[in-house]
């Protein structure tokens, strides 16, 4: 099939990847992994490199030119990632170090102060593990219960179940705006409606959903969103928690140090505004400038047109597999984003998953971080091919017949 389409010029996309140019095991590299981390352009590169060659030094604390200037890019990028999410305010945009970082936070910081004991905590069943231990951490300490909201076969969320488990006892809900194990896109907006109805506050992880469709988190109505900067094309180590200007200025800081005070006595410390009495010590500060970079990167190529064309590939990957004998596709749910897990009948995920890279291509097995999910599905893993823009249709097909490959050495 044609690598180009008219959604996007993809030669021109794949050439601003380098790692896409190099070979594994002597075969051109079909990097079909994306959902655990994405692929950096040059474009993110040559920022990180060009901050470090020129503008080195740390931020908010110094009158020297090059912090004037380091804080100057680090604070833009705020600027970028809240234009990007469409928040109200710059400063109801927390840098963290990653999705998991950002669920802490919350977890730590709002469950101290308003959940007690005899409260309810609402996750689903499709939840990774960053969206359930925290949760579980919190219940504990505070004697609160944490209750799942049940998905079908197909991998989707029940709303009717939800509806069951929301009561006045419901303080938050946690959910997964798209699932990384099944491609499930959830029904947040609804999800939040009727969260609110009972006065529960909602936290929607959106670690795979930001790299693949518009997020507005005015429009969602959210109070807390969260994702990470290395699954849409940015550096490893940040993240961002957006929450509601109200709702981040009534929680106490999640960590203590530098940046994060007004003043600070062996009897007494004041707490900073926001958002920095959220951010304490050092931080990330290239990661903070690269994500922006990674942002303006997929704002130039448009983020629908990203979206577009992502769909393009995982309906043909999805017709390829079908006609293969004995693969089960795991999540078929109606709304789905660009993740296809399966099992092929008598073998192990992981098999698939060694023979396939020996052929140059990386795919993910196992549990994915939810093994809550895969008893609920009764089974061990999947293998899960994940895919991003600069991924092709001749891709695709080289995994398909990989993928053929293995099987008949394997059965």
């Amino acid at each position: 099939m044609e690598t180009k389409t008219s959604i996007l010029d993809i030669e021109k996309v794949r050439s601003d990847f380098p790692i896409l140019s190099r070979e594994v095991n002597g075969k051109p590299l079909v990097y079909l992994d994306n959902g655990a981390s994405s692929q950096k352009p040059k474009q993110v590169i040559d920022v990180i490199t060009r901050y470090y060659e020129h503008k080195n030094s740390n931020i908010h604390r110094g009158i020297h030119t090059l912090s004037q200037e380091a804080t100057d890019a680090y604070e833009k990028a705020r600027k970028t990632v809240q234009s990007f999410t469409n928040a109200q305010h710059e400063h109801e945009v927390i840098f963290t170090s990653g999705t998991t970082d950002s669920i802490n936070l919350v977890a730590s910081s709002f469950g101290k102060k308003h959940i007690q004991k005899g409260d309810e905590i609402l996750i689903s069943t499709m939840e990774h593990h960053s969206n359930i231990v925290p949760w579980q951490m919190i219940c504990e300490e505070k004697g609160a219960a944490l209750k799942v909201v049940p998905i079908n076969d197909k991998g989707e969320f029940l709303m009717e179940g939800f509806e069951q488990l929301l009561s006045e006892k419901t303080k938050l809900v946690a959910v997964t705006h798209v699932s990384n194990t099944l491609g499930t896109i959830n029904p947040v907006k609804e999800i939040i409606e009727k969260a609110h109805q009972k006065g529960a506050l909602v936290l929607i992880d959106g670690a795979q959903a930001v790299p693949h469709t518009k997020v507005d988190v005015q429009e969602l109505d959210c109070d807390f969103y969260v994702f990470s900067g290395h699954k849409m094309f940015g550096p490893t180590g940040v993240g961002i928690l957006y929450g509601k200007e109200n709702i981040l200025n009534d929680i106490p800081p999640y960590k203590g140090g530098g940046d994060m005070i007004k003043t600070v006595t062996f009897e007494k410390t004041t707490y900073n505004c926001l958002p920095h009495k959220l951010e304490a010590g050092t931080p990330n500060i290239i990661g903070g400038i690269g994500l922006a970079a990674a942002i303006d990167y997929m704002n130039a190529i448009g983020i629908d047109r990203i979206e577009a064309y992502e769909h393009e590939l995982l309906t043909y990957a999805t017709e390829q597999i079908k006609q293969i004998e004995g693969v089960r596709i795991i999540g078929e749910a109606a709304q789905k984003a660009s993740v296809l897990s399966f099992v092929v009948e008598g073998t192990h995920p992981s098999d698939i998953g060694m023979i396939i890279d020996k052929l140059g291509i990386a795919i993910r097995t196992g549990h994915h971080c939810t093994e809550p999910l895969m008893n609920r599905l009764e089974i061990p893993g999947t293998a899960r091919a994940s895919f991003a823009f600069y991924n092709t249709f001749e891709e695709i097909d080289i995994f398909i017949t990989a993928l053929k490959r293995a099987i008949k050495m394997l059965l």
